[in-house]
């Protein structure tokens, strides 16, 4: 039989309180109360009746087919248990076993007051009988006192007679078949006979009190009499005979007048059971929600201390009640009782006849544990139809249950039996009840007819008898006994439910010996089986405690939500069970945690102490379990406690491995299936309920405590609660779902334990890491630059390849000697016997720090050694650790991972996860409960792919060393101006002695060339804006080597070689660098193999580079006359041209802004192309202008595309679409009249103080606006205006000479003279001209200048179509006009195409033919239209008027 206290069939079961004496070891204890365990059914056809006539009211012989079923405790049965009696009369244990060791009785005495014996055994003996009668007075109301001395070998020499209450068995090797049970069976003899005295005392009562609803009227205590004194006691009556009775007065007041003879008085205080004070209003449970723990000691040492006589003390020992408080007496309206209520139908008849109903049902209850079940039917049958009819309804129920527990023994006894009327269902459902027994007859027809209608009618038959106990009345059940009842209900619908409803052999032994099916029960639904597993459900989650205020002790609750899982498992509802489970370890937790106080207040420890006192002082007693306050062996850790908690976290999906992670596969292959088994029970089952899960579970192993229990659930916390995640650089969904402070506990705790385990002795004790993607790269970190080798491939060596003819190459051909090498390569280089230094990318995804003992690289492949590091990866980062490591032989060398130490964790594997990585998320639902966690699994496995890195490395031969030895630039820096160009020189040395070398390239790197490439790669760059950056970056070099002699470059073994460079200072020069790329080939370079490798030394210089001379401004203004003699004298121009050069058709004046930046004089030369010549004195900080005519510029085609100066840029046209056609126009014109003006400039600067420097002014800084490209352009068809008039002198014609001098014309008025217009077309192309003539008054405004009424006459039109003017030719037109007036007039001219001319195909073919090597050019035209837009006609104006004065003749 099951030794569960919620046992369907537990009211028929006799309580045995089984307590060691004398001197017996824990272990020896628990196997001998195993061996009485076996035999806890006992069969009263076996049992011998007592002879005494007055012992014969419960004989064996009325029934020999019943049996008594013993329960077996250990510990005394807390208060509120015995304030349930006589309710429920089987909570009182009338039965006390005492055990002790025969084998230990010849070996010390037990008590040195017994010394008069014979021999140590003879004294032993007797001071064993002493404290058996010492039991019985400290435990009064227990029926039977009983010793049991195991494996007892009666000397033969001295043989020792055993007193009365003694009983001897010998050891198991000499037991008979029926030792035990003999033994059982004179034990149960005793208690058939002492029970017919407690069934004479319940006669004797009048009035017995429901539990939990006492009165002080009819008080019955909460002894096992209800009118029993609290001053006296219940004692055994086998040896002394009852002299009287008890009284039947109703009074509340103990009558001290009658009282057992046979129970002698004790001090109100001695008794354990019984309540020392008045009786209470309420069951003596705990009303502090903080203790729980009931008044019995809860260890093996406190239990043989109480049998050895100690005292327990007990917090939920109340004082007795002072009589004039409201605890101790009712008031004076509750105790009054009515007049008119005497007599039959009165109050207390009713009150008569409710009190002899509740003593027939404790009567019956009596049978019931004495196996007389049909005469405990009888006496129930009867009792439940009185209480029925005066509603009372607990009763009722009581009784209603005891008969249904005692048919559920009948048949299994295999008895005949009728189901009482009583037991029916009501009439209304009496078709439904005919129609299930038609049915159950189908389904069975062999089954027998009374468990069929038993069968039929317990479903509803206990839910009536819940419905009794829940009803809400005067009297109502406690909540404990009413959660037990529903529990024990529960289990008989689920064993009828289990057995598919049939209620047979299975179904019984299932209630009565508590079976467990064969075949566990699925998820899966039952719908057609009587009662539905709904059913059971709901009514099972009844008994569950509302909540902590309920008076229920710790033990309680513990046994009530035990109850409940257990049901839950056996219905198959895990996840159910798991939320029990879940509430039973917070409540443990709490009772732990007081025990465990209660434990270390007993051995003079401070309570809070915690953890580390307490597993100190069990280190010292238990052998370092761990688990010394509570005295719980190790084997109770290791295969109780982690298979319940185990259980606990399948059941929720909690992502954690086995305890022993010892065994652990930590390869490649195993932490990946591992990383994929840990996704998958992430994704089952809600988080937040798995994080309360652990905690409750970490809760549990601190109360115990158990080191490798917190170890696990606290590091499997961590792991559940983190991302499980290889997070991306800008991933954010890696936090932790507990809070920083959390997990700084968890640190902390795991931390604590595991240094205590240490200074224990249990170093074996560590949690595992709670993160498998700690490593998250391994990469070679780059070796010094003098030392790296980088490789290359054949190709890039010069003379090789036609594109590298030279060691030098052109800054517009790729370098790949200036690229850094990939560090992120798959190859890596290493050296034989150089170190290298290694960087670790470690992960902590959580917000608290890592402490890294030791980590070390684990590697393949050639011999390598590596460094031991440590560190603290600080909190939410990943972290870079640099490590070293040396090869030691050349080859292929593979870096596999880490050995990696974490403080309070095992040493352990951990690969290589360098990619970023997470789950993918199911989107389809195919199993429900457990079964999806498998399914997951499975799923992850097969879809989600996740590969461990490998680091490859090749290790090769050494190589010389090159460094700089010495330079003519001090500390490597140097100050110059713009414009300024130095020379120094580089000393290289080679260090190896053995190895020549044979290859040597120069590279140059400076500060202004990333600039410069950035903005060549710029998309959105201008054609003019690209071309001006490469003509910095391939004209502009800030560095270059000056020797470029194409001899071989060698440096032969411990010798030295210099090299003379050259640096220009340019704006935004601050750094530069001469990289050297040099290696020992041994071979011609065409003999090369694919691959060499290189090392690299570089010349880093600093370079101030300070302002000289620079352009603040410029401008060019157009001439209006003459240029006068003394500017020609200061443009320095050898001799003055001639008059006919000097127009201001010809020339414009540039005007240059100069200022000196240099803290010394300068002088500035500033000359042209045709001789002009300007040098002017600059004060330093100074601005001084300088003026210098040149000549105008026409362009043949100002539109023309922008050239590339990179060969690998060669493009014809830059088309861009973000600006209009007009713009690019007026952009290309720009640029081709600034270079043309650049190129005939030039301007050098020279200090005259000071050292001697010289340099170039930077002229590029000029910027052209559109007025003047309109002073410096030349028109493709020039316009002159003059006026031809016979009457005119020549002096007087002669005034308009000097060009653009305002030359003034005086005429008449009312005379006629002639305008010449003479155009001029200087293009390739035939122009078709239109003339317009635009005469205006001068200094006027526009409305008023142009008005001509009676002012100016003409003939013909201002405006005229003019034949074609010629490529390269001229065309004159004259026209007649008159003055009407006096005044100065302004004549011009504009000249517009009339249409745009077309080439014919001939003129086509010989322009292309023209063109150098014939080759034509496909789609110009089209290209031409879609960067400047389609070609429009065009339109030219005179650049100066012709002035006109007229006058009077007078």
């Amino acid at each position: 039989m099951s030794r569960d206290p919620l046992l369907p069939i537990a009211p028929a079961r006799v309580k045995a309180l089984v307590l060691p004496i004398g001197r017996i070891k824990r272990e020896r204890f628990t196997t001998f109360v195993d061996r009485l365990h076996t035999e806890h059914v006992v069969h009263l056809r076996d049992i011998s009746p007592d002879g005494r006539p007055n012992r014969n009211m419960f004989s064996p012989l009325a029934f020999p087919d019943g049996a008594m079923f013993y329960e077996l405790i250990t510990h005394q049965p807390p208060p509120s248990h015995l304030a349930l009696s006589p309710f429920d009369l089987y909570r009182e244990p009338l039965v006390l076993i005492a055990i002790t060791d025969g084998s230990e009785l010849a070996s010390t005495v037990f008590s040195k007051r017994m010394s008069s014996g014979r021999t140590v055994e003879e004294n032993n003996i007797r001071c064993l009988y002493q404290e058996l009668e010492d039991l019985r007075d400290r435990y009064p109301k227990i029926l039977v006192h009983q010793v049991l001395i195991f494996d007892y070998v009666p000397s033969k020499e001295k043989p020792v007679s055993i007193p009365e209450g003694l009983i001897t068995i010998p050891p198991a090797e000499q037991h008979k078949r029926t030792t035990m049970k003999t033994v059982m069976c004179d034990i149960s003899r005793l208690v058939l006979a002492e029970m017919t005295t407690l069934a004479k005392s319940f006669e004797g009562m009048s009035f017995i009190d429901s539990p939990g609803n006492a009165s002080g009227r009819h008080g019955n205590s909460s002894t096992i009499g209800g009118e029993e004194p609290a001053g006296l006691s219940r004692r055994n009556s086998q040896y002394a005979l009852p002299t009287g009775h008890r009284s039947s007065s109703t009074s509340g007041i103990p009558d001290r007048s009658h009282v057992r003879m046979s129970m002698p008085p004790v001090p109100s205080k001695g008794g354990v059971f019984g309540s020392g004070g008045s009786t209470p209003n309420r069951p003596s449970t705990p009303v502090t929600n903080r203790s729980g723990l009931s008044n019995p000691p809860t260890t093996f040492e406190q239990i043989s201390g109480v049998a050895n006589g100690s005292e327990p003390t007990s917090p939920e020992q109340t004082t007795p009640a002072r009589p004039d408080t409201a605890e101790g007496f009712r008031t004076q309206s509750q105790d009054r009782i009515s007049v008119q209520g005497f007599g039959p139908g009165g109050l207390n008849d009713r009150w008569r006849t409710k009190g002899k109903c509740r003593v027939q049902i404790v009567l019956g209850s009596l049978y019931l544990q004495a196996g007389r079940w049909s005469n405990a039917v009888k006496e129930l049958t009867e009792a439940a139809t009185v209480a029925k009819s005066i509603n009372d309804h607990v009763w009722h129920g009581k009784a209603l249950e005891l008969i249904t527990i005692s048919l559920l023994l009948l048949g299994w006894a295999g008895l005949e039996f009728q189901v009482p009327t009583i037991l029916h269902p009501p009439v209304e459902k009496g078709s439904n009840v005919q129609t299930q027994l038609q049915e159950a007859e189908a389904r069975n027809p062999r089954q027998s007819r009374w468990l069929r209608h038993l069968q039929v009618f317990l479903p509803d038959l206990l839910e009536r008898i819940i419905g009794l106990y829940s009803r809400i009345s005067a009297e109502h059940l406690p909540p404990l006994p009413l959660s037990e009842a529903l529990i024990r209900f529960c289990k008989i619908l689920t064993a009828l439910h289990v057995n598919d409803g049939e209620l047979g052999q299975k179904s019984i032994d299932m209630i009565v010996f508590g079976k467990l099916p064969e075949k566990r029960l699925t998820t899966s639904p039952r719908f057609n089986i009587i009662p539905p597993r709904t059913q059971v459900v709901a009514s099972l989650f009844r008994a569950m405690p509302a909540s902590a205020s309920e008076l229920l002790t710790t033990t309680d609750r513990i046994v009530i939500l035990s109850g409940i899982a257990s049901v839950l498992g056996v219905l198959g509802l895990e996840r159910k069970k798991a939320m029990v489970v879940r509430e039973l370890v917070s409540v443990l937790i709490g009772g732990l945690v007081e025990a465990r106080t209660r434990g270390a207040a007993d051995v003079g420890i401070h309570p809070a102490a915690g953890l580390v006192a307490l597993n100190g002082l069990g280190a010292q007693t238990n052998g370092a379990t761990g688990s010394g306050a509570l005295e719980l062996g190790e084997g109770d850790i290791e295969q109780g406690i982690d298979a319940f908690l185990s259980l606990l976290l399948k059941t929720y999906g909690i992502v954690g491995e086995d305890l022993v992670s010892t065994t652990l596969d930590h390869s490649d292959t195993g932490v990946v299936e591992r990383i994929q088994r840990q996704s998958a029970a992430r994704s089952f089952g809600l988080l937040g309920t798995k994080l309360n899960i652990l905690r409750l579970c970490i809760n549990f192993s601190e109360a115990l405590p158990d080191f490798a229990g917190v170890l696990k659930y606290s590091s499997d916390l961590l792991r559940t609660a983190g991302s499980g995640v290889a997070p991306g650089p800008k991933r954010k969904d890696a936090y932790p779902a507990i809070s920083k402070d959390e997990q700084a506990r968890l640190m902390a705790s795991i931390l604590k334990t595991s240094n205590l385990s240490k200074r224990l002795g249990m170093g074996h004790l560590a949690a595992d890491y709670w993160d498998e993607f700690l490593l998250r790269g391994v990469k070679l970190e780059p070796l010094p630059t003098t030392r790296m080798p980088v490789p290359h491939a054949k190709s890039v060596l010069p003379n090789v390849t036609t594109a590298r003819t030279s060691q030098d190459v052109n800054p517009f051909i790729y370098n790949p000697f200036l690229k850094q090498p990939d560090s992120s390569a798959v190859e890596r280089v290493l050296v034989a016997g150089e170190a290298a230094s290694f960087r670790i990318t470690l992960q902590n995804p959580f917000e608290i720090e890592v402490d890294v003992e030791s980590i070390r690289l684990e590697s393949e492949g050639a011999e390598f050694e590596s460094a031991v590091e440590s560190t603290i990866i600080g909190p939410y980062r990943t972290q870079v650790l640099r490590m070293s490591g040396t090869p030691k032989s050349a080859g292929t060398l593979k870096i596999t991972g880490a050995i990696v130490q974490i403080r309070g964790c095992r040493e352990r594997r951990f690969p290589i996860f360098p990619d970023p990585w997470m789950p993918d998320s199911e989107t389809k639902i195919k199993a429900i409960g457990l079964g999806a966690l498998a399914l997951h699994s499975t799923s992850s496995m097969a879809t989600q792919k996740l590969k461990p890195e490998q680091l490859e490395l090749n290790v090769i031969a050494p190589q010389p060393v090159v460094v700089v030895k010495s330079s003519t630039l001090p500390q490597a820096s140097v100050m110059i101006l713009e414009g300024e160009r130095q020379a120094f020189s580089v000393t290289l040395e080679n260090l190896s002695t053995t190895t020549p070398v044979d290859f040597l390239l120069f590279s140059f790197q400076d500060s202004t060339q990333e600039a410069l490439q950035t903005a060549l790669s710029d998309r959105d760059a201008t054609a003019a804006e690209l071309y001006e950056y490469e003509l910095i970056l391939a004209k502009k070099q800030a560095l270059k080597l000056r020797n470029r002699g194409e001899g071989k470059r060698f440096i032969p073994p411990g010798q030295s070689a210099t090299f003379e460079f050259e640096i220009l200072g340019k704006p935004g020069l601050t750094s530069g660098t001469i990289q050297v790329d040099y290696a020992h080939l041994g071979v011609p370079h065409d003999e090369v193999e694919e691959r060499f490798f290189t090392r690299r030394v570089s010349q880093e210089l600093t370079i101030t580079v300070n302002a000289s001379v620079e352009v603040s401004r410029m401008d060019l203004l157009p001439l209006r006359g003459s240029i006068p003699e003394p500017l020609w004298r200061r443009t320095g121009y050898k001799e003055k041209p001639a008059a006919a050069d000097l127009t201001a058709d010809e020339y414009c004046l540039l005007v240059l802004d100069l200022r000196n930046s240099w803290p010394s004089n300068m002088i500035v030369e500033l000359e042209s192309d045709d001789g002009a010549r300007v040098e002017e004195h600059i004060l330093p900080g100074n601005t001084n202008r300088v003026i210098l005519p040149i000549r105008r510029i026409y362009l043949e085609d100002p539109h023309a595309f922008i050239p590339a100066l990179n060969p690998s840029r060669k493009r014809q046209f830059v088309v861009s679409t973000k600006i209009s056609p007009e713009l690019e126009r007026a952009n290309r014109e720009a640029f081709w009249y600034r270079e043309r003006i650049l190129d005939s400039l030039r301007a050098t600067w020279r200090a005259t103080s000071g050292s001697e420097r010289q340099g170039a002014v930077e002229l590029r800084s000029m910027r052209l606006t559109s007025r003047m490209i309109e002073a410096v352009k030349v028109d493709e068809v020039g316009i002159a205006i003059e006026l031809v008039d016979s009457s005119l002198s020549s002096s007087e014609e002669d005034d308009g000479e000097g060009g653009y001098d305002k030359a003034c014309h005086v005429v008449y008025v009312d005379e006629f003279f002639e305008l010449r217009v003479r155009m001029t077309n200087r293009t390739d192309t035939p122009i078709y001209p239109l003339l317009r003539w635009m005469p205006a008054l001068s200094h006027r405004p526009t409305n008023v200048s142009i008005d001509f009424t009676r002012k100016f006459a003409w003939n013909g039109t201002l405006q005229q179509v003019l034949p074609v003017l010629p490529a390269k030719g001229s065309l004159e037109v004259s026209t007649g006009v008159t003055a009407l007036c006096r005044g100065e007039f302004e004549v011009m001219a504009s000249v517009e195409e009339t249409r745009l001319w077309v080439p014919s195909e001939e003129e086509e073919k010989k322009k292309r033919a023209s063109r150098a090597g014939g080759r034509p050019r496909s789609e110009t035209e089209t290209l031409m239209d879609a960067v400047l837009g389609k070609r429009e006609r065009r339109i030219w104006h005179s650049r100066r008027p012709c002035v006109v004065v007229v006058k009077d003749r007078d």
